[in-house]
């Protein structure tokens, strides 16, 4: 005689064609469901199952599609977003002191951060991105704008040896890091960290001051490091060391860090960094649209560290699509490893999601599709023309799929696109605000 359970309340449950968990990896689980309560995943099963064992306040069944964690954009300038496209096909340097610091000096402020990521939160949604990694000045506007819109961020406290819009002196940064991070200290979706810009514009004193903070209040440190070659030798002209021998005397290469580009590496550089825990985020586009080199992705994967991605700013990359991102670090490890299995579909997935989330030091909450994480989900469709036949679904998600697959997105479990429309956001506000910049900035530059 067997005694029928009545079922389980939740608030959604979303069927899926496919759901990739991420962890375990290589897994793709055919017709399942994830069930939903409070944001948090409660129940991960087959779609015949959900609908007998729970009682669900709203049902998404999407059959054609397949379910993955939210992408992590593990590196961003978001306010840059209104500066997409000013300054291309540049070198580095040039780029940035000779177009971009210039345009940024003159628009720089409150205004202009707010709106930056307001429209680089409607882009990241629209491709699936749920979490950013985000490095730029006024980080209390950052944190803000990112809550009021409820998408997940970790926000930069900025630390450069010059005076700026944000900060005069080095006091100043660190003070005002302080009351930035004690305000959103306990918040659910938006968390600090140190973003001391680079090893060339910040001291020893500085960096000696953010180790001794970050441990304090248990951050991480996100830094753009090892990112061209000139960086290497010029670290080696000032401080007789390169940058991550520097970081590493200063106390710095732990496991606190988050290490962007690192396309100049030796393979010591590389032992070194499995060995403390570094993360390494990649950045394909911006390093090859700015020729900096490239990260040697293979080697460190091989070496087991943790490899995220993310886009850069819109300034040097021109877009937030993790999509074309994920690809690009998938072909470009296999060109620089010359060994056609570098970066396979399933590594290069758990990279832009999982990998992010634990650089971000988010891999308790996010990243993957386990039980008692935050829902924060993606639907890809894969029932489009342009991922037929699908033969592997991971292979077609990171090969074919196009942003424009991705029809609905949640964070913590509350719906932020839904059939590709965005939700309480409105879009037609956003591109005439992005237009208004674009005279703005153009009446700077003439």
């Amino acid at each position: 005689m067997t005694h029928e359970h009545p079922p389980i309340a939740c608030d959604l449950l979303i069927e899926a064609g496919w759901v990739v968990p991420v962890e375990p990896h290589a897994v793709v689980l055919e017709d399942h469901a994830v069930a939903i309560k409070d944001g948090v995943i409660v129940g991960l099963l087959p779609s015949a199952e959900a609908r007998t064992r729970y009682a669900a306040a709203q049902t998404v069944s999407r059959p054609e599609a397949a379910l993955i964690p939210g992408l992590v954009n593990a590196h961003t300038h978001n306010p840059m977003t209104l500066l997409r496209g000013i300054a291309d096909d540049l070198p580095l340097m040039e780029w940035l002191q000779g177009h971009i610091w210039p345009v940024e000096g003159a628009v720089i402020g409150p205004e202009f951060v707010e709106d930056g990521i307001t429209l680089a939160i409607a882009e990241m949604l629209r491709g699936g991105t749920t979490c950013a990694n985000e490095n730029y000045f006024f980080p209390d506007v950052q944190a803000a704008v990112y809550k009021r819109h409820g998408f997940r961020a970790r926000v930069g406290l900025p630390v450069i040896d010059f005076p700026t819009a944000w900060a005069k002196s080095s006091d100043e940064y660190f003070d005002r890091a302080g009351e930035v991070h004690d305000l959103w200290r306990d918040d659910a979706l938006v968390a600090t960290t140190f973003a001391p810009h680079a090893p060339y514009t910040v001291s020893d004193a500085n960096f000696e001051r953010i180790r001794m903070l970050a441990d304090q209040l248990d951050l991480p440190i996100h830094l753009h490091t090892h990112e061209t070659a000139q960086e290497v030798a010029d670290s080696i002209k000032l401080h007789g060391q390169r940058p991550l021998a520097r970081l590493d005397r200063l106390g710095l290469v732990t496991d606190r860090l988050i290490a962007v580009h690192m396309t100049q590496l030796t393979d010591a550089e590389i032992a070194l960094c499995a060995e403390r825990g570094v993360s390494v985020v990649h950045c394909p586009e911006s390093n090859l649209k700015l020729a900096s080199g490239f990260c040697p992705t293979c080697k460190l994967d091989q070496a087991g560290v943790n490899l995220a991605i993310g886009t850069d700013g819109c300034a040097s990359n021109n877009d937030l699509d993790m999509f074309g991102e994920t690809r690009t670090a998938a072909f470009l490890a296999k060109a620089v490893a010359n060994d056609a299995s570098a970066l396979d579909a399933f590594k290069s997935l758990r990279a832009a999601t999982l990998g992010g989330a634990k650089a971000l030091g988010f891999e308790a909450k996010i990243g993957s599709i386990e039980i008692g994480k935050q829902a924060d989900l993606v639907c890809v469709d894969l029932g489009q023309l342009e991922t037929q036949p699908v033969h592997h679904v991971v292979s077609q998600l990171i090969y074919a799929t196009g942003r424009h697959q991705v029809s609905d997105v949640w964070i913590a479990g509350r719906s932020k696109l839904r059939q590709r429309e965005l939700i309480d956001m409105d879009t037609a506000a956003l591109v005439a605000n992005a237009r208004q910049w674009r005279e703005r900035i153009a009446t700077i530059r003439r």
